[in-house]
Order: C-alpha cells, then sequence, then structure tokens
C-alpha cells in the first residue's frame, strides 16, 4: 500500500457502510472513536459534525426521515454515547432509522470488570434497551461487516428504528484483517399481512355502510400515499390523519378531515363509523384525542409494530406493512358509486371545526401559521419543536408536497434545528425549522454547525420570552404559572456572531421576511417576538 496508512477496524466499518449504501455519517470525534474517524478520511462517506451528541442524533433522525433510509451516527464511549438516548427515544417514537457506531473501551474492559478505563460504563449497551430496537457488541475485526449488515436490516425493518453497534477502541485501531468490503447486503424482508386477516379486513369493509379511515405515521414512512388514496375513493371513506402521518391523504381531498384530531367535531364523526380502518398508528394519546376516541363500531387496525395492535381500542388487527396492506386491500374491496352525501358530510366536520375556532379569538395565531405556510416553498421539508406554532401546525398545517416532522413522539424540545440540518444534506433546497425560545436554547449551538457545512436551513423562532406551552398549561391546571419564564440571549445579535444572517420581524413582515430568508442559499435565522395562545382543547 505504499506510505498509505494499514487498513484498521474503523475502516472495515466505514467501508461496509458505504457498501450498505450510506452516503453520509453524523456524529462528534471522541478519544475512543478516533479510529473510526480518521478511517471517514479514506471513505467515500460524507461526515457532518454537530456541537452535542444529542443534536448529532437529531441530525441523523431528520435525515433518516427524509430519506428513508438508514442512517449511520459515529459517537465516542460513555458520555457521548449516553448524550443520544433522548434523542435515540424520539427515532424509536418515529420509526426513524439511525444506525449508531459507538466506540467501547478496550476489550479488556468488557464485560463490567471495573477496570477504571476513561468513559467505562458497566455495561453500554444495557442504557439503550428502551431506545434501540437492538444492541451488538463487535468483539474481533472480523465481525463488523456481519455485524453492521445485521444491525442495518433491523433498523430498517418495519417498524423502522435505531440500533446500536458498539466497537472497542483496540478493535477500531487494530488491524482490518480482512479484505476491502464489497459483498454485504442488508434488505430488510417484506412485512406482508397473513392472507387470512386480509381477506377478513376486506370482507369487513365491504360490508360496512359507513367506513372511515384514521391513517397515521405508518403510511408516510411506508409510501402507502397512493394506496391509501386508491383504497379511500374505493370505499368513499373520510379520511383523517393523525400528526405523525399529516402527508398521508392530500389536504384538499374532498374525502379529507385533514388532521384536525384534537377537536371533538372529528372525534365524534370518526366514532360514528361503523368500520373505522386505523392505518399506520397505534392509537396513542395525541391520536386518540386524549383517549376520548370511542368508537361505536367496529375498529381495523393495520400496524407493523405487534405490540401496538388492540393496545388502545378493541380492533381485528392486521400485523403488516402499512402500504403493502393497503395495496392489497384497495385490490379486494368494491368500488362504490360516487358519495356527494360523504363529500358534504366531510366540509360540514371542517366547518364545524373553523366556527369554534373562529369563536375564540385565535385570529391572530391562525394568522402566524398562515404566513408560514405562504412563505414555505411546497417541496421544503419543515421541522418543528415542542412548541405553541407547533401545536397549532399539528392540527392545521398543510404539508402540500414536504413532509411536516416534528417531535411529538417523545416530546423532548431541541428538535427542530439539528433534524433540519439532517435533512438538509440530503435535500434539493430549502428546509425551515422552528422552535420557541425555551427550545432554541437546546439547540443553538448547532448554528455553528449549519454555517460550517454551509446547510440550506431557516430557522425561525418564536421568541415569548418563556416556555409557552408549559404556561398555559400551569395557568389552566393551578391559575398562574411558575417557573416558565427566561432570560434569553438576543437571538438576532447571537447569530450574527455564528455568521449565520438573521432578522427580527412581526407577524405583518412575517410572510416577506421569512420568504426572503428561504430564498438565500445558506443558513438564516428569523425571530419573531411575539406571544400566541393555543386553541382551547375538546377532549376534557
Amino acid at each position: 500500500m505504499g506510505g498509505s496508512a494499514p487498513r484498521s477496524g474503523g475502516d472495515l466499518v466505514v467501508e461496509t457502510l458505504a457498501a450498505l449504501g450510506a452516503t453520509v455519517a453524523f456524529g462528534i470525534p471522541g478519544q475512543h472513536a478516533l479510529g473510526l474517524f480518521d478511517a471517514l478520511r479514506r471513505a467515500p462517506l460524507r461526515f457532518v459534525s454537530s456541537r452535542v451528541e444529542n443534536n448529532a442524533a437529531f441530525a441523523a433522525d431528520g435525515h433518516a426521515r427524509v430519506t428513508g433510509q438508514v442512517t449511520p451516527l459515529f459517537v465516542s464511549t460513555g458520555p457521548g454515547a449516553l448524550l443520544t438516548l433522548s434523542s435515540l427515544q424520539e427515532s424509536r417514537a418515529a420509526s426513524a432509522p439511525v444506525l449508531v457506531v459507538a466506540s467501547q473501551v478496550p476489550r479488556a474492559g468488557l464485560g463490567g470488570g471495573r477496570h477504571g478505563y476513561l468513559h467505562e460504563l458497566p455495561e453500554q449497551s444495557a442504557n439503550f434497551a428502551g431506545v434501540a430496537k437492538s444492541a451488538a457488541t463487535v468483539r474481533h475485526a472480523s465481525q463488523i461487516p456481519s455485524v453492521l449488515a445485521e444491525s442495518w436490516r433491523t433498523a430498517a425493518s418495519a417498524p423502522a428504528g435505531p440500533v446500536l453497534v458498539e466497537v472497542p477502541q483496540d478493535v477500531l485501531l487494530g488491524p482490518a484483517q480482512t479484505p476491502p468490503v464489497a459483498d454485504v447486503s442488508a434488505e430488510p424482508e417484506p412485512l406482508r399481512p397473513r392472507e387470512e386477516v386480509v381477506a377478513e379486513a376486506a370482507r369487513v369493509l365491504d360490508a360496512a355502510e359507513r367506513p372511515m379511515i384514521l391513517a397515521g405515521g405508518g403510511v408516510s414512512r411506508s409510501g402507502g400515499r397512493a394506496a391509501l388514496v386508491e383504497l379511500a375513493e374505493a370505499l368513499r371513506a373520510p379520511v383523517a390523519t393523525t400528526f405523525g402521518g399529516k402527508d398521508a391523504f392530500p389536504w384538499e381531498h374532498p374525502l379529507s378531515l385533514r388532521s384536525w384530531i384534537e377537536d371533538r367535531h372529528t372525534t365524534e364523526f370518526l366514532e360514528s363509523a361503523d368500520v373505522l380502518l386505523v392505518v399506520g398508528s397505534g392509537l396513542g394519546e395525541l391520536s386518540s384525542n386524549y383517549r376520548t376516541l370511542a368508537p361505536r363500531g367496529r375498529v381495523v387496525q393495520v400496524e407493523a409494530d405487534p405490540g401496538k395492535l388492540a393496545a388502545n381500542l378493541p380492533a381485528l388487527g392486521v400485523h403488516g406493512d402499512a402500504a403493502l396492506t393497503l395495496g392489497e386491500l384497495a385490490g379486494r374491496v368494491r368500488r362504490r358509486p360516487e358519495a356527494p352525501e360523504t363529500v358534504a358530510e366531510v366540509a360540514g366536520v371542517l366547518r364545524a371545526v373553523a366556527e369554534r375556532l373562529d369563536g375564540q379569538g385565535l385570529a391572530a395565531e391562525r394568522a402566524v401559521l398562515a404566513a408560514v405556510r405562504e412563505a414555505v416553498p411546497d417541496t421544503a421539508p419543515t421541522f418543528w419543536d415542542m412548541t405553541i406554532l407547533a401545536y397549532w401546525a399539528w392540527s392545521g398545517w398543510d404539508p402540500r408536497g414536504a413532509g411536516m416532522h416534528s417531535a411529538q413522539g417523545a416530546g423532548g424540545l431541541g428538535y427542530a434545528l439539528p433534524a433540519a440540518l439532517g435533512a438538509a444534506v440530503a435535500a434539493d433546497g430549502p428546509v425551515l425549522a422552528v422552535s420557541g425560545d425555551g427550545g432554541a436554547m437546546y439547540s443553538v449551538s448547532e448554528l455553528a454547525a449549519a454555517r460550517q457545512h454551509d446547510l440550506d436551513v431557516t430557522w425561525l423562532i418564536v421568541d415569548d420570552g418563556g416556555y409557552g406551552v408549559l404556561r398555559g398549561y400551569m395557568r389552566d391546571a393551578f391559575g398562574e404559572a411558575a417557573h416558565t419564564e427566561l432570560a434569553r440571549p438576543d437571538f438576532a445579535a447571537l447569530s450574527a456572531a455564528f455568521g449565520v444572517p438573521a432578522t427580527v420581524t412581526d407577524p405583518e413582515r412575517l410572510r416577506a421576511d421569512l420568504s426572503a430568508a428561504l430564498a438565500r442559499p445558506g443558513p438564516s435565522v428569523v425571530v419573531l417576538p411575539t406571544v400566541l395562545e393555543l386553541f382551547a382543547p375538546t377532549h376534557r
């Protein structure tokens, strides 16, 4: 090899990931992982660094969501690995396939022997038990290609999710002892539903006089949108979408109930179905309007995670990939004649939702959301923190040609900016991130990453001086809020210190200022100082 460095275990890692189809990796270097990061110099993988490991994990999550591809995340032992856990909880909830490659102490320190190595934990992988689909520890370089391939397959298999592979420091630094990796594959097996269950589901739907559909994120992730439209049109079934599946069904379709699933008008309408098909959703707290959804008819639930089948409501459970199952059902049910009365009912529900909002004095909030929607190109993906404007967007945002992604799966703060940065690596055009000032402080350091990698992300910060969502919850529950008000920086000046242009706007200029920022290549920040309110809940 002349004067080049000998191949190491780190080379085997990056060679294997490249052979499996990875083109980019996210992460942060660390002492035990230096063999891996040295190998990146010789690899075709692009590396995008973050400033904090939890944000690196969010970035990998964002990339995995917009591409649908397994996305590698490189972190070091102990603190580096543990800092990813809260972010990986979101990836697990949202079925984002992130493959974590974490270093470990040298092999002599494995097994909980308490040898006092730097970053040593009694059993690092045990900490990932609640968030990773699988965890594997490599002990010899020759194991790396096979372990990574199997972990990749696990991450990609429905329901997708994060996985962990640990490689000890001495294995990463030691000799590869095997030829360069070329022949490796990890194609997941399609999760096809059982024939007899699909046949029964089709029979039940065919017999329904008033079928309806609640579509979740599993439809979007599986690529089942076209099959859902085909089935809904065949059944003349109204379709509501969950917050995680907002782009599962066209917003302006005459059968679309949109995503007002926290509104009692929508809930009561779905309850009136004699057969409710729930596809790609576990019917959790938000999707069931805080567990108030009580269907009077039969429920048919299609879900890739068998643990979610009938977990919240009695149902005919169909274990399968959403797209495959929707395609099977669409090909089996009889096509019904046009149903103008159903279309009129759907329009009536949407009208009732709008009238309820009209009576709450929330014109300013609705105008702000509308201004953002008008400013954002139809093809631009959007990423939302846990902030009041995002809560509005869950219900009222038309995703048009791009997905709307948020941290509503696990509910942690700080998601929007780093996830948008990860998406921007793959996106052909601008990406929008939306945070409140509280959430912004969780990830503001990633402005350095945005500038370093020149990523085309516009970050809208709605600055209301505190944790606005919690402020409202506390006022409702206790009469007044406590410990929700925050000191915060001058976000525009802070952005400028990172070399990122920033604009301070107001609700009247928001559309124009945000449009201009999105049209300008590279990172930018728009700060909107305003106090927004949530619409009144209907589940209490």
